[in-house]
């Protein structure tokens, strides 16, 4: 399936390859990551880094790249992650050539859910995500659990799979209010470009 690389009019554009104004660091301030040449580098230690704009239901578009990391192993091999809401960990990693791949690997809902299949590309070579999420509703009996379609350079990773609560390191447990697009600094120089929005509910 061919990914849409330009944003539709209705999109939130988060960034698009030269300024910042649109993020913070996780405890507040200035981010502290890299811009240049087009694209938003991690600076290892620097910390994550959230949308100011927070967000319920939506569609995402965000690209990325693992640096060639060869000497590196396992989970320092390249990581990062995507949060939905701050709270639902989508992981970044260097997973090319793994053939079964788990819940720690690339495109997978970290620690709850390995990707359908390994969409990975090689290291130094962009990648995309394209997500579509349902944030949880209050319901007579409880809440009702996000969801999650995802697909990982046009291949589907994850259909309408339920999200009962937050993956690790999420910003907060409150479940039923808006939150940001988290991305996170785990100590590789990640890179990212091209990250647009469209909200399918009120985004505040």
């Amino acid at each position: 399936m061919e990914t849409r690389t330009t944003p539709p009019a209705n999109a939130v554009v988060l960034f698009a390859g030269r300024i910042m104004s649109d993020w913070q660091a996780r405890e507040g301030g200035r981010p502290r990551w890299k811009v240049e040449g087009g694209f938003l580098e991690v600076v290892p230690g620097t910390g994550d880094i959230m949308t100011r704009v927070t967000f319920r239901d939506l569609f995402l578009h965000l690209e990325f790249r693992c640096p060639d990391m060869p000497r590196a192993r396992g989970q320092d091999k390249a990581n990062s992650g995507v949060y939905l809401q701050g709270r639902y960990e989508l992981q970044i990693l260097d997973s090319w050539g793994v053939k079964k791949p788990g819940p720690a690997d690339c495109g997978a809902i970290y620690g709850v859910a390995a990707p359908l299949v390994n969409a990975a590309k090689a290291p130094s070579a962009w990648q995309t995500f394209e997500v579509v999420f349902r944030s949880p509703r209050k319901m007579v009996d409880g809440i009702e659990a996000a969801r999650i379609t995802a697909l990982q350079n046009g291949l589907v990773i994850h259909n309408n799979m339920a999200l009962p609560a937050p993956t690790q390191h999420a910003l907060d447990q409150d479940l039923l209010a808006p939150g940001p697009l988290l991305l996170q600094d785990h100590g590789s120089p990640v890179a990212f470009r091209r990250i647009w929005i469209v909200p399918l509910a009120e985004h505040a």
